[in-house]
């Protein structure tokens, strides 16, 4: 079940809402957004209502105001304690007053109690935030605004107030009252080269005979039933910057407002490099609860989220490197492991992993990830063989800081890739397990394969450590730089590096300038990348580059309102008041003092309907189950070999069309190993049946290639050209090393 999010009472029932506007600049990787919600209270009794707004984990939130009745009420940043306090004393004085949160249980979700809303009075909450957007791998620059809010699976020992699992009444969408709209600015000085969106859009308008500007909004009757996403296409996006940003030390004379702030961002140019011996421990807890029966997204014919999960792990299988060691578990409610212990990577046990997976179903209820999450760290390391961690889940759970908290206990022996299924995943789940853990974090929604997008995440896990990072200032005299952002240990080929830093001292004259050096070490190689920029700080009214600073140091050191020691919340308190950005033991709070009579009759509430959207199966009867036959690929792939070969028999014939007695025919070398010639016929098959899905079987062709030239020999050339010819095929012979 989805709900959306929106003006809830405190009996769970929905405001009237009227509608919901954004306005949404991005310039280069940054967004700043505005999003107001109007809503009516049409009764004849006042209200207290409810507040649910689902937010990307990554959104520095800075203002939050009230529009009642044409009166502006701007709220202030306080201690989250002192904000309640303050609004309950409001309430029972009978006016009117607002509080915003983050929720107890997840940064990604927002909670604001609107109390004493009069009958015929209009509000419109408006809120306002900044957000780095994140790069995805083929250079999109990729903006989420969230809109569906999944019921989170409870847990025992969850807060009990948390917002996250209310109920409200369900409608078709074309009978959804409230209407949508989005605008949006996007600006680089590279040019764009192209916006697309997984929801209709009116026709781009741009700006400037380089393209250097656009203007887009959504198409007219969005009922906003999905997250809305945007990926921007730059013509450049691969420039390393630097900006430099004003303080305000009239309003801030001690905090890090005061002072100049500095956004620095590196692609580190890290060189392909073979690894001299891979080796590692490799687990994929893989979420296998009710809601993972569900399609992935809307979209026709999308493929189960339990399918799409089973293909992804006999892709992982298969692409696992010779003499690893490996473990599957598989969790809802409760959880199951294929094997003990990891074990060794073998024929044997790549079977045995390959007729389990193939049995997995959606079927062990809800999700509870922090059990078999603790099941694994209490296993004994394997001396030689670094622990990577793949967690794969539609993130419905509550207990989210608890889970981070886990994996950032063990960090240090273990890296931890997350994936996030489906429209509505936890961005505070997805991506506060991979930052903690020194992996990596991708969501899989629309037309995206989880596939490609969790060998991706193997690839960077195969990768050899980069080491020593550093990031190093060389400034004029007089001026140093305190670095804000958490420190650095891992670097990833192709990924960017966002570096923020307050600037102290004295500016230098109009001409000063500044260098910036990133260092790391690899394969006992340094390596080093360099930045020079001006120091003139440009003006900022809404302080981007300083609420996005405090937002990265308060996502390293705010780890959940009943989990940061003690010692850290007194610095995530001063930062977060400080910049205005709010955290999880801050909340905005708001009064109307206008009013100047007690707001008259007792609290009533109402219900509004919400739409019909994906969801949990268990909940969703529309979720039916359409499994779609394995592909050919899949079929191929499956057939290979622990260490990278394939076998000459009647199944690699099938999937060729090719009689298994015409194969051995065509054998070109007799007496030659069949298992050779069978192996050079598949990856001759992967490069011309399946060349637009290669990121998914690159790295399994590879181990592949490696099998061919240590047993092949000599006659590796005339397997490569009679397979070619004998399949009819245009496949370059170069791919084999000829």
């Amino acid at each position: 079940m989805v709900r959306p999010s929106g003006l809830l009472t405190r009996q769970e029932e929905p405001v009237p809402l009227k509608s919901i506007c954004v306005n949404l600049s991005i310039r280069e990787f940054v967004a700043g957004v505005a999003a107001t919600l109007n809503y009516e209270n049409e009764e004849k009794f006042p209200l207290e209502t409810f507040f649910v707004f689902p937010m990307d984990e990554d959104s520095a939130v800075y203002s939050f105001e009230a529009m009642v009745d044409g009166k502006t009420i701007k709220a202030e940043l306080k201690d989250k304690k002192k904000a309640h306090i303050i609004y309950e004393s409001a309430i029972s004085h009978r006016h009117q007053a607002f509080l915003l949160e983050e929720d107890k249980c997840s940064r990604d979700v927002f909670c604001c109690n609107v109390g004493n809303l009069k009958p015929g009075s209009k509000v419109a909450l408006t809120l306002k935030y900044v957000q780095e957007l994140p790069l995805e791998a083929d250079g999109a620059l990729r903006y989420v605004l969230p809109a569906v809010l999944n019921p989170r699976y409870r847990c025992s020992g969850s807060p009990e107030d948390s917002c996250l699992d209310l109920k409200t009444p369900i409608v078709p969408l074309d009978d959804l009252p409230y209407s949508f709209g989005m605008t949006a600015t996007v600006s680089s000085q590279h040019g764009i080269e192209t916006i697309q969106s997984n929801c209709p859009l009116s026709p781009t308008e741009y700006l400037g005979d380089k393209k250097t500007s656009a203007q887009i909004s959504l198409a007219d009757g969005h009922k906003f039933d999905r997250d809305v996403e945007l990926l921007i296409y730059y013509r450049e996006v691969h420039t390393p910057s630097v900006a430099v940003e004003l303080g305000n030390p009239k309003n801030n004379p001690d905090g890090l407002m005061k002072d100049p702030s500095a956004m620095v961002c590196f692609y580190p140019n890290i060189p392909e490099v073979e690894p001299s011996a891979i080796c590692g421990e490799f687990v994929f807890l893989m979420d296998c609860s009710g809601s993972m029966q569900c399609p992935i997204s809307k979209q026709d014919k999308s493929q189960l989220r339990i399918e799409a999960a089973k293909e992804t792990l006999i892709l992982l299988l298969k692409s696992l490197p010779v003499n690893c060691y490996f473990n599957i578990y598989a969790f809802g409610s409760s959880f199951e492991a294929f094997f003990p212990n990891s074990v060794k990577y073998t024929q044997d046990t790549m079977e045995e992993a390959l007729r389990r997976v193939k049995l997995m179903r959606a079927d062990l209820g809800g999700t509870e990830i922090l059990t078999p999450l603790q099941v694994i760290y209490r296993e004994p390391s394997i001396p030689g063989h670094p622990l990577q961690l793949f967690v794969f889940t539609d993130g419905e759970v509550t207990d989210t800081f608890s889970i981070i908290k886990e994996v950032r206990n063990h960090r240090l022996r273990h890296r931890c890739f997350s994936f996030g299924i489906g429209e509505g995943a936890s961005t505070s789940l997805i991506k506060g397990i991979a930052r903690v853990g020194g992996g990596t974090s991708e969501f899989i929604t629309g037309k995206d394969r989880m596939q490609a997008k969790a060998l991706r995440a193997l690839k960077h896990a195969l990768q050899p450590a980069v080491e020593d990072v550093s990031v190093n200032w060389d400034l004029p005299r007089g001026l140093s730089a305190k670095t804000l952002s958490p420190e650095q240990t891992v670097l990833y080929k192709g990924q960017r590096l966002i570096v923020y830093a307050q600037l102290t001292g004295t500016m230098p004259p109009e001409e000063g300038t500044g260098e910036v050096c990133l260092n790391y070490t690899l394969q006992g190689k340094s390596c080093e990348n360099k930045v020079t920029f001006s120091l003139q700080p440009k003006l900022d009214d809404n302080f981007t580059i300083h609420r996005l600073a405090a937002k990265a140091f308060l996502q390293s050191m705010d780890i959940g309102f009943g989990e940061t020691p003690a010692k850290t919340k007194k610095d995530v308190l001063k930062v977060s008041i400080d910049c205005g950005v709010i955290s999880s033991h801050t909340a905005f709070i708001a009064i109307n003092k206008d009013v100047n009579k007690p707001v008259q009759g007792p609290l009533a509430c109402r219900d509004i309907p919400r739409p019909v959207l994906l969801g949990a199966a268990a909940q969703m009867p529309q979720c039916k189950r359409v499994v779609f036959g394995e592909t050919y690929l899949v079929q191929l792939i499956s057939l290979q070999n622990a260490d990278g070969s394939w076998d000459l028999d009647e199944d690699l014939a099938r999937i060729l069309g090719i009689s298994l007695k015409d194969l051995w025919s065509a054998l070109p070398v007799k007496d030659a190993d069949s298992s050779s010639w069978a192996t050079v016929l598949a990856v001759v098959w992967l490069h011309a049946k399946a060349k637009h899905q290669k990121c998914e079987w690159e790295l399994l062709e590879k181990k592949a290639r490696t099998w061919i030239n240590s047993n092949a020999g000599s006659i590796k050339k005339k397997l490569v050209k009679a397979a070619i010819a004998f399949t009819k095929s245009s496949v370059d012979p170069a791919v084999f090393g000829i």
